[in-house]
């Protein structure tokens, strides 16, 4: 797996990625199939992923498990039940279980700093807590090089840990989130020293054999450096030329497994959940609330990956919002499961594609369980958004600036540029690309000297072949910054057409 494909594997992977269409029908055969198979089949086509299973988990019962496409596309094996994929940082979510489990024990505290627990650590580190550790809010430095995504040290796992040692702090603690593999580290070791056991075993006993899960605890942590039988093949595009290719094998020291290196299927991470939610894993449901509570940063907020993931707690990432909240672990850029407690559902989405991004379509699966959470109805709209969303439904996005005018003299209607923008790529993605013009059109019309305005009205222009206009808002957009590689890059590429 580690190794460059040849032209001829080359020329296959990209055959039968094109021959998709086919291929996701294969696995799910014995699957009746329903809108939740053609929605999914759709989004593997747009996204080019080879493989993905499903699970859904609904009032603590499995109601729907699939699986679709190729778990090895040089060889043209399907994906089963039994595949298991590579879940990178959705590792963190096991590791966070185990913390709390200790914390019940009577074994460790959130709260405590980190030199309680362990020795022979840089004196700058001492006051960080376990909590901020495992929130991502320690400040301190990466072991990871976040570039190459290799340890910081050529010479391996212990250079690499002695350097880090001598790296200053990043941040002050609970300042900022940092998604930082350090913290994790660490926690590893807290859980080797707290339990009397190494974290993989802890974990194993504690959690993988109380759940059931077999294909888990018989893959083990190691899915980045070894071949893990019956699993899924790691796919990217994200080496260039537009190729698909074989993800390079990482080399990922054991000391950084609390982590990423994990291995599951679909239906054993689903009984994960229930086993966790039933309380067979944790025994308190304060301890449940606490691993889903995202770390609240000094200046009030929670921050976390992006709009959607924006909050970070025990492990978990969270998506705070005022419907339908949800934690949220994912990994690897191709494997997420969505919980969402206040609805009692479930849905866990693994792919073997770096860049399939399950995590931008888990809600519209829920969707179809909970109508109100599809997107063309609205779900996930800011509330301002959503104001202008209804009025727009009605009277025709071609009259967006007029409508937003009249809603100005009779509500309290703050518009957010970034808002706006994000839900003009939402759109997009609805593929509503004429609704979409119109929302950055207004977007442009209320942040005129905005660059990036411009910028999202320029590419959706491009996008429905108005070259014209494409080029006439990117020159706009080096007019705001003449310093914009993106803008000249693309103006360059328009002149060609």
């Amino acid at each position: 797996m580690s190794r460059s494909i040849g032209y001829n594997t080359a020329k296959f992977m990209k055959a039968s990625v094109l021959s998709l269409s086919l291929l996701v029908g294969l696995t799910s055969s014995l699957v009746q199939a329903d809108e939740i198979d053609d929605f999914l089949r759709a989004e593997m086509l747009e996204r080019k992923i080879p493989g993905l299973q499903l699970a859904v988990v609904k009032n603590g019962k499995i109601i729907k498990t699939a699986s679709y496409g190729l778990a090895n596309i040089q060889d043209a094996v399907a994906v089963d039940d039994d595949t298991v994929f590579s879940i990178n940082s959705i590792t963190k979510a096991f590791t966070g279980v185990a913390v709390m489990q200790l914390v019940e024990q009577g074994k460790l505290e959130l709260s405590a700093k980190i030199s309680k627990y362990l020795a022979d650590l840089p004196v700058e580190w001492h006051n960080v807590t376990v909590k901020q550790l495992l929130t991502h809010t320690s400040g301190l430095p990466d072991i990871m090089n976040g570039d190459t995504g290799k340890l910081i040290s050529n010479e391996g796992a212990k250079a690499s840990w002695e350097l880090v040692k001598q790296r200053p702090l990043d941040f002050a603690a609970n300042s900022q989130f940092s998604y930082n593999q350090t913290n994790y580290l660490l926690i590893g070791k807290i859980i080797d020293s707290v339990s009397g056991q190494n974290f993989i075993d802890y974990i194993t006993q504690n959690q993988l054999r109380k759940a059931g899960m077999k294909r888990t605890e018989e893959a083990g942590f190691s899915n980045l450096h070894d071949v893990i039988a019956h699993s899924a093949r790691r796919y990217t595009y994200y080496y260039g030329a537009g190729e698909i290719a074989n993800v390079k094998a990482i080399d990922f020291p054991e000391f950084l497994r609390t982590a990423a290196g994990m291995s599951s299927s679909a239906k054993e991470i689903a009984t994960w959940v229930i086993a966790l939610q039933n309380g067979e894993l944790l025994s308190k449901p304060s301890s449940i609330e606490t691993l889903w509570t995202p770390a609240v940063l000094t200046n009030g907020k929670t921050k976390g990956f992006n709009n959607l993931l924006n909050g970070y707690a025990l492990g978990w990432p969270v998506v705070a919002r005022h419907e339908h909240p949800a934690v949220a672990p994912s990994g690897g850029n191709r494997a997420a499961f969505f919980v969402y407690p206040e609805d009692d559902l479930s849905i866990v989405v693994l792919t073997n594609l770096m860049g399939g991004l399950p995590s931008l379509f888990i809600d519209e699966i829920a969707g179809f369980y909970i109508p109100q959470m599809k997107a063309e109805n609205g779900f996930g709209l800011p509330p301002a958004i959503k104001t202008l969303w209804k009025s727009l439904e009605s009277k025709g996005y071609e009259q967006a600036v007029q409508v937003v005018k009249e809603l100005q003299k009779t509500h309290q209607l703050k518009l957010e540029e970034d808002e706006l923008n994000t839900w003009g790529y939402k759109l997009i993605e609805q593929k509503k690309k004429k609704q979409a013009l119109a929302i950055f059109k207004l977007n442009t019309y209320l942040f005129p000297l905005s660059a990036n305005t411009h910028d999202s009205l320029a590419e959706t222009y491009w996008l429905l072949g108005d070259t014209d206009k494409a080029v006439e808002h990117y020159k706009k957009v080096l007019g705001l910054k003449p310093d914009n590689k993106y803008a000249k890059k693309q103006l360059k590429k328009l002149k060609k057409t």
